[in-house]
């Protein structure tokens, strides 16, 4: 079952469903992608109700019984995730998440509302995050989404991982000094602002020179349109064949033209989101670090759209 139904159990029927949220907010930010977060926690929900109720007695926590079992098949999914990627037509990119999906900033039930909790939290879902954890090996990613985003405790995460405490201390370590090392010079969200509206500019109006300006000399721009919409079917490198190509999409394609781009928020980062007759058809994110940007992100493959629904 996938959509805003999935996974729902006959509410009220068990406390466990009060953790769906949370549940769908761990498995996206391991998986990427809103269809393969609602199949784990679909698959979780299952594993309890096919236990006995005597089982299901004898869980202290049915909440941290849900996390253990989704962190597992979220392993598996990430294990699989490199044979299925090469079936995929074109580039794969994490979906761009909607601030508005109930989601996106949800805490668990152990968090105090402590505001760095919540800032951990939305900064796991910017695209440029979701890259970055793209690039982990599956161990590495689960320790640091569980540990540094869910505060899940390292013996914890040890049992899902199949590794020692230490070992899993150690993994998640390493993803965060890659993902710190990555994200160093990032701009505030008021350069980032600034630098999608100047972006969109560009764009709209065709000038070259001033789009290779916003552009670092080394950017990269990706497009997924995953076999359903025309996309580029490699990275475009360099800052002036980006801006060719970028130019050259919003006139080829009306539906991306600059005058149907609206500024608003995709995983809690500025990105331009186009939209014909009210449905989204593209989302374009924006890495920028300094002052130029370094990653554009265009999204088209509807799948990956459905949550802007």
């Amino acid at each position: 079952m996938r959509g805003k139904d999935a996974g729902q159990l006959s509410p009220g029927s068990n406390p466990t469903l009060h953790d769906q949220p949370m549940l769908m907010a761990l498995a996206f930010r391991m998986l990427g992608s809103t269809h393969d977060a609602e199949d784990v926690v679909q698959e979780a929900y299952a594993r309890w109700y096919t236990m006995s109720a005597a089982a299901r007695a004898d869980i202290k926590s049915p909440s941290a019984w849900l996390v253990r079992v989704a962190g597992r098949i979220c392993l598996d999914h990430l294990r699989s995730a490199q044979v299925r990627r090469e079936k995929y037509t074109g580039q794969w990119l994490p979906e761009p998440l909607p601030d508005s999906a109930a989601w996106s900033s949800v805490t668990t039930s152990d968090h105090t509302g402590d505001p760095a909790d919540r800032v951990a939290l939305d900064e796991s879902v910017t695209m440029g995050m979701l890259v970055l954890l793209e690039a982990l090996t599956p161990a590495q990613r689960v320790s640091f989404v569980l540990h540094d985003v869910f505060k899940v405790p390292y013996a914890e995460i040890g049992t899902i991982v199949g590794r020692s405490t230490e070992s899993c201390r150690a993994l998640a370590a390493a993803a965060r000094r890659s993902i710190t090392s990555a994200r160093r010079n990032e701009a505030d969200l008021q350069e980032y602002r600034q630098l999608v509206r100047e972006f969109k500019r560009a764009c709209r109006t065709g000038e070259l020179d001033s789009l290779i300006r916003l552009l670092d000399p080394q950017v990269t721009a990706r497009a997924d349109g995953g076999g359903h919409v025309r996309a580029a079917p490699r990275p475009i490198h360099g800052s002036e064949k980006a801006a060719r190509y970028l130019i050259g999409v919003c006139r080829r394609e009306p539906t991306l033209t600059g005058a149907l781009m609206t500024v608003e928020n995709a995983g809690h980062r500025p990105a331009l989101v186009c939209r014909v007759d009210g449905v989204v058809t593209a989302v374009v994110s924006l890495q920028v670090v300094g002052s130029r940007i370094t990653d554009v992100w265009i999204i088209r493959n509807p799948d990956k759209l459905a949550s802007w629904a």
